[in-house]
């Protein structure tokens, strides 16, 4: 499908861009390629073949959980700014 620069003047007004005559004539050239090319996909023979989601396989690439030690409570409370009790000291958010 040749697409004119009118059409092309009709779809950039519609997507509110500003373009040059120049600029118009160079993208109706790359859209009406485009368009080709989505054509030459619609008359492809399909039939047989199965909808997919990825066309290779995927594996699970994340390793497995391990429970692990954490920070004893002193450990984790030294680059806190403030400490009350034992415990993070922060702002008040609801009055």
């Amino acid at each position: 499908m040749k697409l004119t620069v009118k059409e092309v003047a009709y779809v950039a007004s519609l997507a509110r861009l500003e373009m040059a005559e120049g600029e118009m004539e160079k993208f109706a050239g790359q859209l009406s390629a485009i368009l080709e090319f989505a054509d030459k996909l619609n008359r492809l023979e399909t039939e047989d073949i199965l909808p997919t989601a990825h066309v290779l396989p995927l594996k699970n690439v994340f390793r497995e959980d391990r429970v692990s030690p954490g920070l004893e409570r002193k450990e984790a409370l030294l680059n806190a700014p403030e400490v009350e009790e034992g415990m993070f000291r922060v702002p008040r958010v609801i009055e």
